[in-house]
């Protein structure tokens, strides 16, 4: 299947791997739509930056909206559904800013996605659901734990996307990116917040450094979007993005120290650290079922992906606050 000339919506084409995900599909011929949050600065986050904004139709609005989700989808073969509250600190202080975006708004885009008649929804989900690990590799059996109330709305999400399936046959395919990294992410997230500290020569200071995390270069997991977006046999199913190798949050410090040519010291913040029981301690992939039902494969090995993270990170290093914990 070609992408050439398909139209195709993306929600969350301001963030982190949706831009990635526009860029791509852009260059795969596909005709964008880009759904990006609406600010009063007419801000389209990373698209700004973008070479490719002038070839995507950009729409500014809110998925929590039902009527703009309708129109923003109409006339759309293929949705890829990335909108979403994603920063677990942040959402032990807004829970339901977390549930009404992430469930509400994932639930106008299921009945828009039915009633239009979409040939495919791709849904975003994320390996918080799964909590600490049970038993590993975790595959898609794996029981789902809301360990912050980030990961509970994502739970309700996921839920709401397989009962559309079951209940209205609605072609929708689950993803479950374990933590994708590399240019453009925040330093909500640890890679960033590894690499900008250490590049400024300072005590790396972090949460917990003893959980263990499966790391997914972006353009892998962008990959994965493509083919969710085409494989036949994949509707219905939640499926694991993941690499199957898993490094602890010191053990990154030190592999970055490494590719620095720089020894880093750590820190342990308090206020970085997870409420009590909210740690999800362990996560490492079984990425069988994506190889098997869209055939993906991680290309790009963590050590690849980190320097070209710290390389961009490098140049954009005035974009990061010095001394601040972003939520």
């Amino acid at each position: 299947m070609t992408w050439q000339g398909r139209p195709v919506l993306v929600t969350g084409a301001d963030g982190f791997i949706g831009s990635h995900l526009v860029e791509r599909l852009v260059a795969e011929g596909a005709q964008v739509r880009a759904l990006v949050y609406y600010n009063a600065f007419g801000q389209w986050g990373w698209l700004d930056d973008s070479a490719v904004a002038r070839d995507v139709e950009v729409v500014a609005g809110d998925i929590t909206d039902t009527e703009f989700v309708a129109d923003a989808m109409r006339g759309r073969e293929v949705v890829f559904h990335l909108a979403a509250l994603i920063a677990i600190p942040y959402s032990y202080h807004a829970p339901r800013s977390y549930l009404r975006t992430n469930a509400e708004g994932t639930l106008n885009l299921l009945q828009a996605a039915r009633s239009l008649g979409v040939s495919r929804m791709v849904h975003t989900s994320t390996s918080e659901v799964y909590g600490t690990a049970r038993a590993v590799p975790i595959d898609e059996s794996h029981p789902l734990q809301g360990q912050s109330p980030y990961a509970a709305s994502k739970i309700a999400a996921d839920k709401l996307a397989e009962a559309f399936h079951l209940s209205y046959g609605l072609p929708v395919v689950t993803l479950r990116p374990f933590n994708t990294f590399g240019p453009r992410q925040s330093a909500r997230a640890v890679i960033p917040t590894i690499i900008s500290q250490a590049l400024r020569g300072q005590r790396v200071r972090l949460g917990n450094l003893h959980p263990t995390r499966d790391l997914t270069y972006v353009e892998d997991t962008v990959e994965g979007f493509l083919r969710a977006g085409e494989a036949e046999g994949a509707e219905g199913r939640a499926i694991n993005l993941g690499t199957g190798r898993e490094i602890s949050i010191g053990g990154l410090v030190e592999m970055v120290g490494e590719i620095l040519g720089v020894p880093v010291e750590t820190e342990v913040e308090k206020t970085r650290l997870r409420p009590e029981g909210s740690e999800v301690e362990r996560l490492l992939s079984d990425n069988r079922l994506a190889a098997e039902v869209l055939g993906w494969r991680p290309r790009i090995s963590l050590e690849e992906g980190l320097g070209r993270t710290i390389e961009w990170i490098r140049d954009h290093l005035d974009g990061f606050r010095q001394g601040t914990y972003e939520l």
